[in-house]
């Protein structure tokens, strides 16, 4: 039967895809991957649709055994994925065998981990969309985050025998402090010229009060003119709440579907994926860009996955057989696996 049981389910896995849109007005938040760049890259290598479901894993990898041949492909934070206890590359598609189990063995950088499945992960789509909204109980797998135990089946598309790479050019860095473009509003009329030069010009400490629904982070605080209640209207992920306390959070892809509190900026859509590869402690710095600038940044995102498909496509290689060696330098032991490939 093709399906995965989990061993081990790491801190907090979730089955996720681009999201479940076009329900706001509804009250239904959007969820979805937190890191839309990994995620599609993942799709890519193991030639699903660019929006197809994942697991989504933050701060330590689960551990799952494979019930069938499959190709899957590990994005995002790196944290030492192994298959039957031999360190895998990751960005790379990987061919697994029925009984192989893959686990993780300690976060190295970035925070989440995303693992594409060439077969699809077969839960139902609820309004469109297999992303699990936990605290809604809605989607992935019984609206929840994985735990031990769990069987999912996957599709029951044919495997085939191929796989890439993505080129070093387009993998990104994780930092710990980082740079993030926003465009000014639609709020930032609430507050004083002040308040935006300290929004502008601060460091921001990302707080213990981070998950995937919002950022609260920690700096100078930013003073409104008067009141920091508005009627409430639409959040989108990226908005930046600034309630009286002064302190900005960072709405992310679990937020609620609208809010009362003044929004002074929003994050531009391709550096979401940084602040999804961001935790506790880490540190932002905004910087302003105008309307303009973020079209054009836009379109520079969406392209570079244009490049990546099509050189991905060009460099595809066939699965053939794993030899293994030993190799000693300077007198230390290395066992070495090479897949032939042509």
């Amino acid at each position: 039967m093709e399906k995965i049981k989990i061993i081990k389910p790491g801190i907090f896995t979730t089955i996720q895809d681009k999201g479940r849109w076009g329900y706001e007005r509804f009250g239904i938040p959007v969820a979805g991957v937190m890191d839309d760049f990994a995620a599609r890259a993942a799709n890519i290598l193991v030639g699903n649709h660019q929006y197809s479901e994942t697991l989504e894993t933050t701060f330590s990898g689960p551990e799952i055994i494979f019930y069938c041949d499959e190709i899957i492909s590990i994005t995002g934070a790196d944290m030492n994925p192994k298959i039957n206890g031999e360190s895998v590359p990751m960005w790379t598609s990987l061919l697994i065998k029925a009984g192989d189990i893959l686990s993780f063995s300690g976060l190295v950088s970035g925070v989440r981990t995303y693992i594409a499945f060439s077969r699809g992960i077969n839960v139902p789509d609820i309004m469109g969309s297999k992303s699990t909204f936990t605290r809604g109980g809605l989607g992935g797998y019984k609206g929840r985050k994985l735990v031990t135990g769990d069987e999912i089946k996957l599709g029951s598309r044919d495997l085939h025998n191929s796989g890439s790479y993505l080129p070093q050019k387009f993998l990104p860095i994780y930092k710990k402090e980082e740079t993030i473009r926003v465009i000014m509003g639609p709020q930032d009329n609430y507050f004083t010229d002040d308040a935006i030069g300290t929004f502008l010009n601060s460091k921001y400490t990302i707080t213990s009060e981070a998950d995937r629904m919002g950022y609260r982070l920690d700096g100078p605080k930013i003073i409104h003119k008067k009141d920091a209640d508005i009627i409430s209207d639409g959040i989108v992920f990226g908005s930046i709440q600034v309630p009286g306390h002064g302190s900005p959070i960072i709405m992310m892809a679990d937020r609620a579907t609208t809010g009362g509190y003044t929004k002074i900026a929003t994050v531009i859509t391709p550096d979401l994926s940084k602040l999804g590869q961001m935790g506790t402690g880490n540190l932002i710095r905004f910087k302003k860009v105008s309307l303009e600038e973020a079209h054009q940044i836009y379109k520079e995102y969406e392209n570079t996955f244009n490049k990546i498909k099509d050189i991905i496509d060009s460099n595809r290689f066939e699965f053939n057989k794993i030899r293994k060696f030993n190799l000693k330098i300077d007198r230390k032991s290395y066992n070495i696996s090479i897949r032939e490939i042509k």
